[in-house]
């Protein structure tokens, strides 16, 4: 589906048998996961506020040529949107604002210039005084698209995203590819025990490998995910996704940084997963605007070489996995992926076997997974 919504978005390079389960999931959510009401995202929002079709035009009038005054200035500047993709993205802000029964007709009519009926009302999901307001900050401010209509659309997922949560990326799906193809298939019996997703964000690993282990388990033998992270909104965030598709039963969102809140699972782990930050401290200021200047910081900046929280994981992934447990790590690529390799080789023998590197969609070499021993 991210091909459907794509932005362009991306920090480039350099740039989830029964067993007994420590915790009870029977409700996903924890105190510190309601310090945060998450927003709506605008295409779940009811279509409560209305405006004519003549006031609805003429904003579509105003967007669009903004949109068209940025010519190739983003791209010429640090490969921002141009904005062929930016009057996309207006497209794609009209299908979520305008209420689902009127949508195609109306979008026709916007799209042609038709002007019968000018003073016919259109239901919308917010006000057009909102629409400005929220486009001229896409537009002036470089605030990324996903914020703006509140969502990412991620393999088949519609996921919530917000200021304080990373957007989910395509090349992450990849993680997806290998709990499935290489951990599952190689070990069906992984599909039954826990997973974990660390630095969860949306919740999109999660959330996703939930549904693979689904997919695998026998029976009434389903495994189950945890997801970690720092932040607040993050926990808010990833909580709500997780109960939109039903899996409050299956995926427990937890507080807390990296390891440290599955204590009660060490050792016990059939797989552990993460997207954690891995840009060089030095390359943050040149990611594009929509990047850098607004997504968190804690989740982009991964120390001076980028690998500060990928050697935790690793320091750490040994002693939490069972043995023939799975992990998958993303990185920036081939220079990080071949640094982690020869660090477990050297400072972790013995500890892991089948290790690999695995290329991303773009055939950057991407992440690094393997079993414990």
């Amino acid at each position: 589906m991210w091909k459907l919504r794509s932005s362009g978005l991306s920090c480039g390079v350099c740039a989830n048998f029964q067993i007994p389960f420590p915790r009870c999931f029977m409700n996903s959510i924890t105190t510190s996961s309601i310090d945060v009401k998450p927003k709506v995202p605008l295409y779940l929002r009811p279509p409560s506020f209305s405006a004519s079709l003549s006031e609805l035009t003429k904003w579509h009038k105003w967007a669009k040529n903004l949109a068209s005054s940025v010519g190739s200035s983003f791209i010429n500047s640090d490969n921002g949107p141009d904005s062929t993709l930016l009057r996309r993205e207006l497209n794609w802000l009209l299908q979520d604002l305008i209420e689902l029964q009127h949508r195609s007709v109306i979008l026709s009519r916007l799209e042609s210039g038709n002007n019968e009926n000018p003073d016919v009302s259109v239901a919308l999901r917010a006000p057009l005084e909102e629409m400005y307001c929220v486009w001229r900050q896409r537009i002036e401010k470089r605030r990324p698209f996903q914020y703006v209509v509140g969502c990412e659309h991620w393999r088949d997922l519609v996921l919530s995203v917000q200021e304080g949560v990373l957007i989910p990326r395509p090349e992450t799906e990849v993680i997806i590819d290998l709990v499935e193809g290489v951990a599952l298939n190689n070990a069906p019996e992984l599909a039954q025990g826990f997973w974990a997703d660390l630095g969860t964000g949306s919740g999109a690993i999660a959330i996703a490998t939930a549904r693979a282990l689904a997919t695998h388990a026998h029976g009434d033998a389903c495994g189950r995910v945890i997801a970690t992270d720092l932040s607040p909104v993050a926990v808010a965030v990833a909580t709500s996704n997780v109960q939109r598709y039903g899996l409050q039963d299956v995926v427990e969102v937890r507080k807390g940084s990296w390891f440290e809140p599955l204590k009660d699972v060490q050792g016990k782990l059939a797989g552990v997963l993460s997207n954690p930050p891995y840009i060089p401290s030095g390359d943050i200021s040149g990611l594009q605007a929509e990047v850098g200047q607004h997504e968190p910081i804690l989740a982009l900046d991964g120390g001076i070489s980028g690998t500060n929280d990928l050697l935790h994981l690793i320091d750490g992934v040994g002693s939490m996995l069972k043995p023939g447990g799975f992990f998958a790590f993303e990185t920036n690529g081939e220079k990080q992926c071949k640094f982690l390799v020869e660090y477990i080789e050297n400072e972790k023998p013995g500890s892991f076997r089948d290790m690999n590197i695995v290329s991303d969609f773009a055939g950057i070499q991407r992440f690094v997974m393997g079993f414990r021993r």
